[in-house]
């Protein structure tokens, strides 16, 4: 058999493809089309000779070759990334603080678990949220007064800064029980025009739903706010009015039948979310590797953790 092909890439698919549980979300996780990381793959059974996962099954389901590669990716891959978190360390690069300001009340669901994860990799980081609603984290960044913010919009003008695509996610419309526009297909704008809307106290250019649906249709509901999103949600309950939230932040409302749910739009409402960070001066990159590292951390986690997201 000639020299083997078999290098860290390749152990990094094979995980993420466990990790993920399909091709296309693995693909998403690693940062590269589905294309290129099906000719991974492709590469390394023509290599082998033998398949190394079944195409149809959901998820993944490996084959005995496909698994003894994963068991040298789980001994292989968590080593090294051990190894290159010490010398990180040993360079200066491993220790610091990490701020992070975030413009979303919901940030902190999926938030919290990313830090935690954080914490294991480098315990050494001093990890602190930026005290209350950010309204231009991007400027704290600026200001030397936070390192990430965690944003749904990116200027294209912005400079000095890199942006790191997290996640895309559905915002639903949640309604009280027994509403008769469940019945619809899905809402429409002017089908919040008689309803009063209950949001966080934000601008509306943070809203998805305003911003996406109701001002270019021309439609101004009531309104009302608050703070708390179990707050919201008992509003709505008691049928005081609708909001929009992300899915995942209102699952476990739904699954319990507190609030029902219903999409906004045809082809449903879609928000995201970006981490932003001063890019990296000097030609040896960044001084604080744990930055960069907690991107992928963030998106990890929240692939693991958050219901029906989909990865930048």
């Amino acid at each position: 058999m000639p020299t083997s092909i078999l290098d860290l890439r390749h152990l990094r698919t094979l995980l993420a493809l466990l990790e993920s549980g399909s091709v296309s979300r693995a693909a998403a996780l690693q940062n590269v089309t589905q294309s290129a990381l099906s000719h991974q793959l492709k590469a390394l059974e023509e290599f082998y000779g033998l398949t190394l996962f079944e195409r149809k099954s959901a998820p993944v389901a490996f084959t005995p070759a496909g698994r003894r590669l994963l068991e040298l990716a789980q001994d292989v891959i968590p080593a090294v990334d051990r190894a290159e978190r010490d010398i990180a360390r040993l360079t200066g690069h491993g220790a610091g603080k990490l701020r992070i300001a975030v413009e979303c009340h919901t940030c902190f669901d999926w938030l919290m678990p990313s830090m935690d994860a954080l914490r294991l990799r480098w315990p050494e980081v001093e990890q602190d949220i930026v005290s209350g609603f950010q309204s231009d984290p991007v400027g704290l960044l600026h200001q030397d007064r936070a390192d990430v913010a965690i944003v749904s919009e990116v200027d294209a003008d912005e400079r000095d800064v890199g942006v790191y695509p997290l996640f895309e996610f559905d915002i639903v419309a949640i309604l009280p029980l027994g509403h008769p526009l469940l019945a619809r297909d899905h809402l429409v704008a002017a089908d919040f025009a008689d309803q009063t809307l209950i949001t966080y106290p934000v601008p509306d250019e943070m809203l998805d739903l305003v911003r996406q649906v109701l001002r270019p249709a021309g439609v101004e509901p009531p309104r009302r706010t608050t703070e708390l999103t179990v707050a919201m949600l008992q509003l709505v309950a008691s049928g005081r009015g609708f909001a929009a939230l992300p899915l995942w932040a209102v699952q476990t409302y739904l699954q319990r039948g507190y609030v029902a749910q219903q999409r906004i739009g045809e082809g449903g409402l879609t928000g995201r979310l970006y981490a932003v960070m001063r890019q990296a001066k000097g030609e040896r990159g960044r001084d604080d590797a744990y930055l960069e590292d907690f991107v992928q951390v963030m998106r990890e986690t929240s692939l693991r953790t958050l219901p029906g997201i989909r990865l930048l």
